[in-house]
């Protein structure tokens, strides 16, 4: 029998997987605890939309990806902060102040949790980061900081 798997089963298919299977196996296992559904034409066709709505979301991400990373790759972006002691920041510059700042300074929105630091910022100067916005497509900024 032919049936499509809704979800994983360790050692038989894959979640969306068409895979001819026993009889018994597929009636008495996968169909009843509702891990597959029987390949009719109908959910042939579900499950081929499903497949090509799920690319055209991938194809959409990645364009964006595309765009954020023409606007703001090898841009330099500015941020003040206040001083505490000795000329040294006050706590620390975080990735949400950056992902704040470029919006504000360049009107991209970049999530807080893609932007890559190599070290803390926690003094006044030029640092560098990269955001890495979709597998495969990072961008590179310059990161300024200076007194509030």
């Amino acid at each position: 029998m032919k049936v499509i798997f809704i979800q994983d089963v360790k050692g038989t298919a894959k979640k969306g997987e068409l895979k001819e299977v026993a009889d018994g196996y597929a009636r008495n296992m996968l169909l009843k605890k509702g891990l597959a559904v029987e390949a009719t034409p109908e959910n042939i066709n579900k499950l081929q939309g499903q497949k090509a709505s799920a690319q055209h979301k991938k194809d959409v991400e990645k364009q964006n990806a595309e765009e954020i990373k023409s606007a703001i790759d090898g841009k330099k972006v500015v941020i003040s902060a206040k001083a505490g002691s000795g000329s040294r920041l006050f706590g620390s510059v975080t990735t949400a102040q950056i992902a704040q700042e470029i919006e504000a300074q360049h009107g991209c929105k970049v999530d807080k949790k893609k932007i890559v630091l190599k070290s803390d910022i926690k003094a006044f100067g030029s640092f560098s980061a990269e955001i890495r916005l979709y597998t495969g497509i990072s961008a590179n900024i310059a990161i300024e900081v200076i007194e509030a």
